[in-house]
């Protein structure tokens, strides 16, 4: 079976732009260093809206993060195949994964905050 971290190796990107301007989105792999960036823009008086999702993003997805986009300073979206939404003779493992261009769709969307947490990290 295919984990999350196997899509995602953990990495976490603080930087906020690339050598060519363009904007880089921080990964989050666990809850708490979700909270503590979240926490910080709070702080700092920013809104936040939350895109959910599955990953292997399509042209509504990005919509509603452009559309999340309008509404608040910060767009944080997650991306987390959750095994609880499959049933017994359905295939999580066949569940399509796209990590690589899922990044660069939603960077391009405007998404700030990329949170693709571990099974176990949802589960404990």
């Amino acid at each position: 079976m295919m984990s999350v971290t196997d899509v995602f190796p953990p990495r976490n990107t603080v930087s906020t732009e690339t050598g060519h301007g363009q904007p880089i989105m921080k990964i989050c792999y666990t809850a708490a260093e979700l909270r503590h960036t979240l926490n910080t823009w709070r702080r700092d008086g920013k809104t936040i809206a939350f895109v959910p999702t599955m990953g292997n993003l399509h042209r509504g997805h990005i919509r509603l993060v452009e559309h999340a986009g309008t509404l608040a300073d910060i767009v944080v979206s997650s991306i987390f195949v959750n095994p609880m939404q499959f049933g017994r003779h359905e295939d999580l493992d066949k569940y399509p994964r796209t990590p690589e261009a899922d990044i660069e769709k939603l960077t391009a969307a405007g998404c700030a905050l990329l949170f693709t947490p571990t099974v176990r990290e949802m589960y404990p």
